[in-house]
């Protein structure tokens, strides 16, 4: 056998959705081909810092969504050198570790899913899984994502976008999008910092919790219909799995419901939904992807309303990949395996990354 791919998987990070993300690593170091990669486990602590972790508790309490953690005993900390291939460097130490050939970002959130990571990533000249820089920040920010969504004639529900400074008018804004109303970040996901409206009384509250996580804000339309979501998998040119539904015992689709409580939420895999209504969907999953830039990988989230129409909620470039999340089931559902999609997004970063480096980085005229 020849020597094995060097995958560095990066997990948890300066975000709300830390623990989440330690779930969908701990997911994705189970199921990836120990014969074809060998892997690296770097944890990022919420304060920033980065830490090698053998591959022995990883994590703490990792069967326990509320209270699971970064195992920090015994970890190196590192840093990514700049150009430096993939190397790791030992910040104590100042020990060279073997390079990474490259890295699978799980990281959800702030720091991880909305560019930064990625820049640097592309910096230190080393392939990664998933959406480059530009991709990665549309789907992160919401009131972006919506505006490319709307000039590509994509249907969206009606949003307002609000700064801190921001005078916010309830009756004003209630009268733009009608009743109830979401109130979310405009960054952020997990459907942290998100409330629905019914009244003025829960109004102010809202706000202020959805300020919390960013200083933008957006106020969108509540959209009654069933939540559908298709996964997307590619570069250049990408195909769509089959639809899957979820269907939440909550008043909406919310963290707790996502990943605290077990019965929160039922996922139905396939949707039962015609098959014409299947193909609408996965044909405007791939228009979405590709609207926003994103490669790699990416979940489209719809509303399938009563009347048949379909409403797009959003993209997530780095979905979940814990043991209930959507993404990887709606690839077995759709013939690929756990493990083989992790090899697929493993094969896309590399071949995106040899594609770009073909790119000139000078110009000169003689």
């Amino acid at each position: 056998m020849g020597k094995k791919i060097r995958v560095g998987i990066l997990f948890g990070g300066k975000s709300v959705e830390h623990e989440v993300s330690l779930l969908s690593a701990k997911n994705v170091f189970n199921a990836i081909d120990k014969n074809k990669y060998e892997v690296a486990l770097i944890g990022i602590e919420k304060s920033g810092k980065w830490l090698l972790s053998d591959k022995s508790k990883i994590l703490l309490k990792a069967n326990n969504s509320k209270l699971v953690g970064l195992n920090k005993v015994n970890k190196r900390s590192i840093a990514l050198l700049p150009q430096g291939g993939g190397e790791l460097t030992n910040l104590s130490s100042k020990e060279i570790y073997a390079p990474i050939s490259v890295v699978f970002p799980v990281l959800h959130g702030s720091f991880g899913e909305d560019g930064t990571v990625q820049g640097l990533l592309k910096l230190a000249g080393v392939p990664f899984v998933g959406a480059s820089v530009l991709g990665s920040a549309i789907g992160m920010d919401k009131d972006v994502q919506k505006r490319l969504l709307r000039d590509a004639s994509i249907p969206i529900a009606k949003f307002l976008v609000f700064k801190e400074k921001n005078k916010i008018n309830f009756e004003k804004v209630s009268a733009e999008v009608g009743l109830p109303f979401f109130v979310k970040p405009a960054n952020g996901g997990s459907s942290v910092g998100v409330s629905k409206i019914k009244n003025k009384i829960d109004f102010k509250k809202a706000v202020d919790e959805a300020f919390l996580y960013d200083s933008k804000i957006i106020i969108e339309e509540f959209v009654e219909g069933r939540e559908v979501e298709c996964a997307v998998l590619g570069n250049k040119n990408p195909i769509a799995s089959v639809v899957g539904e979820i269907i939440s015992n909550h008043e909406f689709y919310s963290y707790d419901a996502k990943y605290v409580d077990e019965n929160g939420a039922s996922l139905e895999v396939p949707a039962k939904i015609s098959v014409e209504v299947s193909r609408c969907i996965r044909e405007l999953a791939i228009e979405t992807f590709k609207v926003l830039s994103c490669e790699g990988m990416g979940r489209v989230d719809f509303f399938l309303k009563k009347s048949g129409d379909l409403v797009v909620n959003e993209i997530n470039t780095i979905p979940g990949f814990t043991k209930i999340s959507m993404y990887p089931r709606l690839w077995e559902a759709s013939g690929i395996s756990y493990s083989e999609l992790i090899n697929r997004l493993i094969e896309l970063a590399v071949e995106r990354f040899q594609k770009e480096k073909k790119l000139k980085t000078s110009f000169s005229r003689l």
